[in-house]
């Protein structure tokens, strides 16, 4: 595991240190959550773009407008 240095306001640290003790973890460790949670969110938006990108080319409306029933529209 690699480290890095951060920087943040004292007061801003030792209320985060207050809060994370209260749940029974380190601040080291929210952090390394957060910033696999940062990542992961830029990761599922690429895989959804991805598949909207896959489906356009599957699949034409012929530039027609569906109305709001038709796209709800059970079937």
């Amino acid at each position: 595991m690699k480290n890095i240095t951060l920087s943040a306001d004292e007061h801003l640290i030792e209320e985060a240190r207050k809060r994370a003790a209260s749940e029974h973890t380190t601040l080291n460790a929210r952090f390394r959550e957060w910033l696999e949670d940062y990542v992961q969110r830029r990761r599922q938006v690429e895989d959804a773009m991805a598949t909207v990108r896959e489906l356009r080319g599957k699949y034409s409306t012929d530039g027609r407008k569906f109305s709001r029933e038709e796209m709800n529209e059970r079937r």
